[in-house]
């Protein structure tokens, strides 16, 4: 005789208040993450050549396979 597997069914309490995070709360992190999203996609989109940073292929080097892998050309 085959038993099943039942697996409980978890609710949220229907009295249970659900409260947004306030806009206070959330912004500087989202700041923070757009500004770090922006630096790494300079960093594998455009560190070289005429607009580079950093002398030397050093960066360059680093990134190569991200920046093939995103599609960007660079040689």
């Amino acid at each position: 005789m085959a038993q099943s597997i039942t697996h409980p069914v978890i609710s949220p309490a229907a009295d249970t208040p659900v409260t947004p995070l306030p806009l206070r709360a959330v912004l500087p992190w989202a700041v923070f993450v757009g500004t770090l999203m922006l630096v790494l996609l300079y960093f594998v989109g455009a560190e070289q050549g005429a607009t580079s940073v950093f002398s030397g292929a050093g960066v360059h080097e680093w990134v190569h396979d991200g920046r093939h892998l995103l599609g960007f050309p660079c040689h």
